[in-house]
């Protein structure tokens, strides 16, 4: 890890490689200091276009951004055009860069351990009930035992305050999911653990490999955006690409 981006921990194969980035290392400035990598926060597009490119360094090609909606799309980078509506993208495609941007909401990267196939998906609560992480691995086309998951930084269950309404849309689907809410203090309302909830969706798969999961973006301020604690702020990048042979 350096202080400008994280590279995950976990077992992949030598040939994916991916990152996530933190607000440290560009160029901007308050509330979007210093590396926000989002076009539609208000912040300056100079200094949006200066962070991209220093992200871009590090890349064997311009990641595959997505206008992001809280859904469940999930897009081939194979037959990317333009900027579409999504959440989740996959790649089989060596040098290919799939990219989710967060504030708070929970990036999911997936391989298989083969490495042939890589995807990445934002799940907020609301794509996380939706069903984002299944579409995204089924999107990859492999049996979801072969595969592996990483959690990249999001809102800690200490931090994430959500209603009944949340709560109910989870348990309805799975009663386990209850043991991810614990009560806030105001009636109707309930700390969630989004990790939780990712890894009860993964193991429900059949992902067994799942790692990360151990930050907190609403309390590390000096390391993470948070919309919800700072309201107008920036974007992290959280990416994953398959390397090409010799690269």
């Amino acid at each position: 890890m350096t202080d400008a981006w994280i590279v995950p921990a976990w077992p992949a194969p030598a040939n994916v490689r991916a990152l996530s980035t933190t607000r440290a290392g560009g160029v901007g400035v308050a509330p979007f200091d210093s590396l926000n990598l989002g076009t539609h926060v208000g912040d300056d597009p100079a200094a949006v276009a200066a962070n991209r490119a220093r992200l871009r360094a590090l890349l064997p090609a311009e990641p595959g951004w997505l206008n992001q909606v809280h859904g469940t799309a999930v897009v081939d980078l194979a037959t990317l055009r333009g900027v579409p509506d999504a959440d989740g993208a996959v790649s089989r495609k060596p040098g290919a860069v799939c990219v989710v941007m967060t504030a708070d909401c929970l990036p999911v990267l997936l391989c298989d351990r083969a490495g042939t196939v890589v995807g990445a998906a934002h799940a907020g609560w609301r794509g996380l009930q939706g069903g984002v992480i299944e579409a995204t691995t089924r999107a990859m086309g492999v049996p979801a035992g072969d595969l592996m998951a990483w959690l990249g930084p999001a809102i800690g269950p200490e931090a994430f305050e959500v209603g009944d309404e949340v709560r109910a849309a989870f348990v309805a689907d799975d009663p386990a999911a209850a043991a991810a809410f614990r009560p806030a203090g105001p009636a109707g309302k309930w700390l969630a653990d989004l990790y939780l909830l990712a890894r009860q969706r993964l193991a429900a798969l059949g992902v067994a490999g799942v790692y990360g999961g151990d930050a907190c973006t609403f309390t590390e301020a000096a390391r993470f955006f948070s919309y919800r604690r700072d309201g107008v702020t920036g974007r992290m990048a959280t990416l994953i690409w398959l390397e090409a042979p010799g690269g």
